[in-house]
């Protein structure tokens, strides 16, 4: 059986089909190669772009001012309490009608000055009674003084025994004693009489009435009549660590004289000055101080008893230290630390020690010299080497009025507020504003002629408008 011819060289024909359908491949391929270049390349062109457009940080504003020498005083602090020097419970010594009040509630009285009056007419009879019977008593004993003389002429001449003698002596003798009751008795009177008007023992304040006119009061009646605290000078009690004790006692052994103020409780204000007078003679276990005693004149009532102050008592005062604004100081991980200015306008971070702080200053003993610049307002957008744009302390929160006074302008982080501008009619007040926001809204100009200048920068006013400062509304 013949087999079939087979041949092997391919067949021609069905060439052409195979490339038909393979040469659109390459040509997909090189278009996604375009085409992801493309976008490679577009991505990093608009990443470069994006960079270079990014504007370099405008500089921070700060305020520094140059670190100065001066004095800071050591002062220890404890939270007192006023107490007064006397205070009486005023009573009657005897026992009758309260006829008259002379005194006011809460009136300043002086020591003896009259402040009741006791029905006086029983002590007076009284009186009249003891009066009259020292005068009755008075005339027997004349009488005994005679009959003795004629008695010792009579045993002189043995007329008489000598016993009828010595009972006149005896006699005398009696009668001399009844005198002296007498007299005791007219001195009661007399006294009685003086209690009847009630009279301020010491100088000082009346508190309120206790017994109205017209009541009986008696020598044991609890209450009294009134109660007077002696205002004038008075003690405040404050308490102090026991261990700030040695130095405040080695300086009282000197013979010096401590200072002691008085504040309130915010401690904002002063209400008095004094100087320290004792120390307790112990230590209270429990708490671990001990109590000192001021004594203040309180020439004008500033000091009220029993209110609660806060003493501070200047121990020492340290001369030439070197004092910086408290809010320069910051802290972090590494302590204490401020920013000094340099010479290029940048900043560099420089850790501190802390000493004294008194008010808005605080003295530094070691870190900063005198003169160098440190930053009091701004630093917390700062690091290492930022740079800043310092403002002119004396310009730093002023603003300008047209043809009037100055406005007011922010603190560092405070509201300021802008004054009344011009002097015609209509002239309205300026906006507030806050150095320390200076994105927010600003306020808009008052209403009339003339509007007052706001503070100098953009501030955050309270109005509902966007409004550049120092705008002028006409």
């Amino acid at each position: 059986m013949t087999e079939p011819h087979t041949s092997s060289e391919p067949d021609l024909s069905y060439s052409p089909p195979a490339r038909k359908k393979r040469w659109w491949v390459p040509v997909l391929a090189v278009a996604l190669v375009g085409v992801g270049w493309y976008l490679f390349a577009g991505r990093q062109h608009a990443a470069t772009s994006k960079g270079a457009g990014k504007p370099a940080p405008p500089p921070a504003p700060v305020l520094a001012l140059p670190a100065r020498k001066g004095d800071v005083g050591v002062y220890l602090n404890g939270l007192g309490t006023v107490t007064p020097l006397n205070t009486v419970v005023v009573k009657s010594r005897v026992d009758g009608q309260l006829m008259e009040v002379r005194f006011r509630e809460g009136q300043l009285v002086k020591k003896g000055e009259l402040l009741a009056l006791i029905d006086p007419r029983p002590f007076q009879v009284q009186l009249t009674q003891a009066e009259g019977q020292m005068a009755r008593d008075r005339e027997l004993l004349r009488n005994a003084q005679v009959d003795l003389e004629r008695y010792r002429l009579l045993w002189s001449q043995d007329s008489i025994p000598r016993q009828q003698l010595d009972t006149q002596e005896s006699l005398v003798r009696q009668y001399q004693a009844a005198i002296k009751i007498d007299q005791g008795s007219i001195d009661n009177a007399k006294l009685q009489i003086t209690y009847s008007r009630i009279t301020a023992p010491v100088s000082g304040r009346v508190g309120l009435r206790q017994v109205d006119p017209g009541n009986m009061v008696h020598a044991s009646d609890t209450n009294g009549l009134v109660l007077i605290t002696q205002l004038q000078p008075s003690a405040v009690l404050f308490p102090i660590p026991e261990d700030s004790l040695p130095p405040v006692l080695a300086k009282l052994k000197t013979g010096a004289k401590l200072g002691v103020a008085a504040y309130d409780r915010e401690q904002k204000q002063k209400l008095a000055d004094g100087t320290l007078l004792t120390v307790d003679n112990q230590i209270d276990p429990t708490t671990g101080t001990v109590r000192l005693k001021a004594l203040f004149p309180n020439l004008n009532n500033e000091l009220f008893p029993n209110q609660f102050v806060n003493a501070r008592l200047l121990l020492e005062v340290k001369r030439q230290a070197v004092l910086v604004g408290t809010s320069a100081i910051q802290r972090g991980p590494q302590g204490t630390f401020v920013y000094l200015v340099k010479p290029d306008r940048t900043v560099t971070v420089r850790p501190v020690t802390v000493g004294v702080v008194q008010g808005d200053d605080t003295s530094i003993t070691a870190g900063v010299n005198e003169g160098e610049l440190v930053v009091v307002d701004g630093a917390e957008r700062l690091r290492e080497g930022s740079k800043v744009d310092m403002r002119d302390p004396t310009k730093a929160g002023r603003g300008r009025g047209k043809n009037g006074q100055a406005g007011q302008g922010a603190q560092p982080g405070q509201t300021g507020q802008g004054t009344p501008a011009g002097h015609g009619p209509g002239a309205a007040q300026g906006g507030q504003g806050n150095l320390a926001n200076p994105a927010g809204p600003g306020n808009q100009a008052g209403p009339g002629s003339q509007a007052g200048y706001g503070a100098p920068a953009v501030p955050q006013g309270r109005g509902g408008q966007n409004a550049p400062a120092a705008r002028q509304a006409q």
